[in-house]
Formats: C-alpha cells, sequence, structure tokens
C-alpha cells in the first residue's frame, strides 16, 4: 500500500485546518486568541503514543468516530489552561469541580464537532461521532488507546499544538484514526500520477531508525559509563514552514552535520544545557567548577555528537546498502528553532514538506536527555525507500572501533 507526497501534505492541511476551526470556536467563547502553532502527521510505535505528555497533569474531552474514517480522536488541556477555559466562561468555576468539568466538556464538545465535521465535509462523506466523555488523567494514560491490530504496530497520528496569545497556556489536539481505513483513504485522495511512498517501507525505516537510536545510546554508555536507554523513535510529516517549530525554543547544545548519499539531509544531536553538563562531565577526568556550559563541555559534547552520528548514519547505510558519508559535527550552541531554521531553509528550496526523524535517549540515573533529529531529502529518501530491502530492517549496528581508526 503506497502513499504519496500530495496525499500526505492534503491530510496534514486538513487537520490543521480543523484545528484552526476549533481554536475560533475557542476564540469565540472565551475571548481569548490563540493559534496553531503546528499540526503533523506522525507514524510511531502504538506504546510511543503521548510521550511528550509525561510529568503533567491534564483534562479534556475523548470522541469516538466512525464513518469514512474510524477511530479517536482528543483534546488535552493542561489542568492550568483548563482553569483559564473554565474561568473564563463563568467566572469562579474553577474553584468548583463539578462547574469546572462542565465548562471543559461543553467547551469541548463545541471545539472538536467542528473539528470532525470539517473532515467529513472534504471527503465529501458522513463521519458520526460519540457524545463527549470527560477524562481528568496524568501524562499519556489522559489518551485514548491506539487501535488495537495485530498487524500493525505502528500509528497514524495527527497532533495539533496550540498556543493562547499573551497567555503562558496550551492545549493538544490527537486524532488516532484506524490504520486501513486512513490509508485506504490516503490512496483515494492522492495523485496517481505521483511517487509514492510505500507504507510499509516507511513503518521499516522508523524501525530501522529506532535500532540506529539503540546504537547511538550504547555508544553514550560506551562513553560516559551512563546506562541510556532509546526511548521513543518517530517519523513526522510538516510543512517544511513548520519543522523548526517541532524543535522548541529551548537552548541546547550539540552537533549538527549535513550527510550525502541517498537519502542527503541534515543530522542532529541535541542535549539541554544541563545534559551536556552532566554527560560532558561524565566523559572527563576533572570536574569543571560550575553549572555552566564551558569550552571543555562543548569539546565533550563535540566528541561525543560525531561517536553518535556516526553510529547512526552509518546503520542506514548498512541497511540501505549504500554510500551515507556526512561533514565533521558543528557545535552549535543555540535556541532549538535558531538551530534547525536555516537547515530547514536549505532543504526547503526544493521541497514543500519534509520528514522528520525524531528519537530521544534518557538515563535514570543523572538528569540527562538527549534527542537526535534527522532532516532527510524528501525525494531521496523516497528513492531509498523504494530499494529498502526489509529483510535487513534490523542490520543497524555499526563497527564502534572503525568509527575511532
Amino acid at each position: 500500500m503506497n502513499v504519496d507526497i500530495q496525499s500526505l501534505g492534503t491530510f496534514n492541511q486538513l487537520a490543521h485546518e480543523g484545528a484552526q476551526q476549533a481554536t475560533q470556536s475557542l476564540a469565540q467563547m472565551t475571548g481569548i486568541d490563540a493559534v496553531v502553532d503546528v499540526t503533523k502527521i506522525t507514524l510511531l510505535d502504538r506504546a510511543d503514543v503521548g510521550e511528550g505528555l509525561t510529568g503533567s497533569e491534564f483534562v479534556g474531552v475523548q470522541f469516538g468516530f466512525e464513518g469514512a474514517l474510524e477511530g479517536e480522536t482528543v483534546l488535552v488541556f493542561d489542568t492550568e489552561s483548563a482553569d483559564t477555559i473554565a474561568d473564563s466562561l463563568m467566572p469562579g468555576a474553577s474553584d468548583d469541580p463539578a462547574m469546572a468539568q462542565s465548562s471543559v466538556t461543553e467547551i469541548g464538545n463545541i471545539m472538536m464537532s467542528g473539528f470532525i465535521d470539517g473532515w467529513a465535509d472534504y471527503l465529501d462523506s458522513t463521519i458520526d461521532h460519540s457524545p463527549p466523555e470527560y477524562i481528568e488523567k496524568s501524562g499519556k494514560d489522559v489518551l485514548p488507546e491506539a487501535p488495537e491490530s495485530d498487524e500493525h504496530q505502528q500509528v497514524f497520528v495527527f497532533k495539533s499544538e496550540i498556543e493562547w496569545v499573551g497567555e503562558s497556556v496550551n492545549f493538544y489536539i490527537y486524532m488516532l484514526p484506524e490504520y486501513e481505513p486512513l490509508a485506504e483513504m490516503m490512496m483515494e485522495h492522492g495523485d496517481p500520477e505521483a511517487d509514492a511512498i510505500p507504507i510499509d517501507k516507511l513503518q521499516t525505516f522508523n524501525e530501522m531508525t529506532t535500532n540506529g537510536t539503540q546504537q547511538a545510546a550504547g555508544n553514550v554508555e560506551m562513553m560516559t559509563g551512563i546506562p541510556t536507554d532509546a526511548e521513543v523513535t518517530e517519523i513526522s510529516f510538516a510543512p517544511i514552514e513548520d519543522v523548526p517549530k517541532q524543535i522548541g525554543t529551548d537552548t541546547y547544545v550539540g552537533t549538527v552535520v549535513e550527510f550525502t548519499g541517498v537519502p542527503s539531509g541534515y543530522l542532529m544531536v541535541l542535549f539541554d544545557e544541563v545534559s551536556a553538563v552532566n554527560v560532558a562531565e561524565a566523559m572527563m577526568p576533572v570536574e569543571t567548577d560550575g553549572d555552566s556550559v564551558t569550552d571543555q563541555h562543548k569539546a565533550a559534547i563535540e566528541e561525543l555528537g560525531n561517536i553518535m552520528t556516526s553510529g547512526f548514519v552509518d546503520g542506514w547505510a548498512n541497511v540501505l546498502q549504500t554510500s551515507v558519508d556526512h561533514t565533521p559535527p558543528r557545535l552549535v550552541h543555540d535556541m532549538g528553532r535558531s538551530i534547525v531554521d536555516p537547515l530547514a531553509a536549505q532543504v526547503g528550496q526544493h521541497q514543500e514538506h519534509a520528514f522528520i526523524i525524531n528519537s530521544t535517549m534518557r538515563t535514570d540515573d543523572v538528569e540527562f536527555n538527549a534527542e537526535i533529529h534527522a532532516l532527510p531529502n524528501e525525494k531521496e529518501l523516497r528513492e531509498a525507500l523504494e530499494d529498502l530491502d526489509v529483510e535487513r530492517a534490523d542490520e543497524t549496528e555499526a563497527d564502534v572501533e572503525q568509527i575511532f581508526e
């Protein structure tokens, strides 16, 4: 089953417009302006859905839907945002749990009805949804379980992040359609003349990236002695102008390389500042004074970034049976969006949309997490997927000793 880039772009835009309709309903009811920051289609393992919500408390509304598409969708507010919404509808409502729940359910019902109806209008078909169910849970438990399927361990998720203008609150819309109806719908609404991407190979590539991330995590443990686990790996699809927004505004220390071959593109290994200090000092024989990022820390991160990149990219080359070379790592220390923006601009000279390959690594021993972001050339990625032998998906292990030669 294949899907073309035009179809992915169309469905991503449809989700974006649905999110805009939902935010307009919010503004009309509360008087608070909101903007859709980013909407993306993500392919990831079912168990990893909602990992970005870990550590926070949420409330929201959940719907089931059926018809032209089937699945679940949920509107998620952090608790502070929910209180703001309740008080905007009825002053003091946040102090009364029953009134607060009623306010969230009311506005969630109106917002999500518009979201689902927008899909039905575009598809010129019927999509019915269940009455809203109020939910209040921690982390990703607030999300509905992804559709059960023995055949498909990975799922497509539509995710929109919305920010309120001038307010330090936001909310998310997650849509989890069942795999087969969505894939078939994408095929029906695609361009039969366009070059298509085999979805099964896109899944295999995602699994391959997970293995590459595990190899990179092993390299971190080898260099630092810190047990490190590879966690979430996902492939997202979004308009090229939205790519920097996915990295966020936090400050990172890391490396950027350009890789060439099939595919070509850019790869970033990024540590938040606390993690950069912790992992660098685990590599260095003498601890430095203070908590700030010094030249010594940066030198250690540059070395570690090079090793992680080599293992990751070499793993790709092993599976794709192609040559994938990369430039020497360039050290970066800046806000995430500022790091990614010029890279997205380069890729955007040749394409309107982009696949973004994201992985994270964490450890429980010290405060440490790292992110790997790859931004490949879309056309060359499609060529690589066409030639990908799914039997080689687990052959990503690179020779670490060879990396040091």
